[in-house]
């Protein structure tokens, strides 16, 4: 390669840097050498897989030179989070280069100023989830997204709620809910609606018509056992079949701590 080359080379993953910062809101090192340094599927294989990507050692390396130029040139802000990593966000600057190059962003400072850890948490976990999906071929609304509307529900949402990460593929949307809590009695009164919605539009017999033509998957819930025990017991006192309960909804309890709230 060639120094002319080895430039172009690294001006192209400045960019990639950048759209995915805009797209994510703020990532860590390990989340940017995870999505951009390995290929993408392109086309899902079969169901979304929740477990979080690992980067190679040589994909951190190349994130961290990129991370650091882009630094230097002022064009990414770097915050520590409360577990002590480094967190990347979108500058000013950033935000100028990628306007040059057509694509609307908006500088991520007000995200890395302040956050509590729970919301840190959250967040990681809702983006190893949209990471792995982008990775795995699906197309992928991160939460950043879905709070800006700009996502298949648009401002809305889909029968009044909106996910932390939607995952489409093959003409089938996952629903991915983050539960790092126990929800109060009025959410939950507005998590039950909303899956009495999709039960009912899953079973119409002219196909769905909450998701633009598309089918529900499922519902897949990232938590606790004991959240998982208890939303379990509600649906089948709300007459949920066990069939339905297992058609619809998936609970993935194992890869994150209820005390640490982090991926093991």
């Amino acid at each position: 390669m060639t120094a002319a080359d080895g430039r172009i080379l690294a001006s192209q993953n400045e960019v990639r840097v950048l759209r995915a910062l805009n797209r994510f809101g703020w990532l860590r090192t390990k989340d940017l050498a995870a999505l951009l340094w390995q290929p993408w599927a392109r086309k899902p294989a079969g169901e979304p897989d929740m477990r979080p990507q690992v980067p190679t050692a040589s994909a951190r390396l190349m994130a961290q030179r990129t991370l650091r130029r882009l630094y230097h040139a002022r064009q990414v802000l770097r915050s520590q989070a409360p577990d002590g990593s480094l967190i990347y966000a979108l500058a000013t600057a950033g935000v100028r280069r990628l306007a040059q190059l057509g694509v609307p962003a908006a500088t991520g400072k007000d995200l890395v100023r302040r956050f509590s850890a729970a919301q840190y948490r959250h967040r990681c976990i809702a983006n190893e989830i949209a990471i792995s999906g982008i990775v795995a071929g699906f197309r992928t609304s991160t939460e950043r997204e879905i709070a800006m509307d700009k996502w298949l529900g648009g401002e809305l949402g889909v029968a009044g709620k909106k996910p932390d990460v939607l995952l489409q593929g093959n003409g089938q949307v996952w629903w991915v809910e983050v539960e790092r809590s126990r929800r109060n009695a009025s959410d939950r009164a507005r998590l039950h609606a909303f899956l009495a919605a999709v039960l009912h539009d899953a079973g119409q017999s002219a196909g769905p018509v909450l998701l633009d033509g598309q089918r529900w998957a499922k519902v897949i819930f990232i938590c606790t056992s004991a959240f998982r025990a208890r939303l379990v017991r509600e649906l089948e006192g709300a007459g949920w079949t066990e069939a339905a309960i297992k058609r619809l909804t998936c609970f993935v309890d194992e890869l994150y701590s209820f005390v640490d709230i982090m991926f093991w």
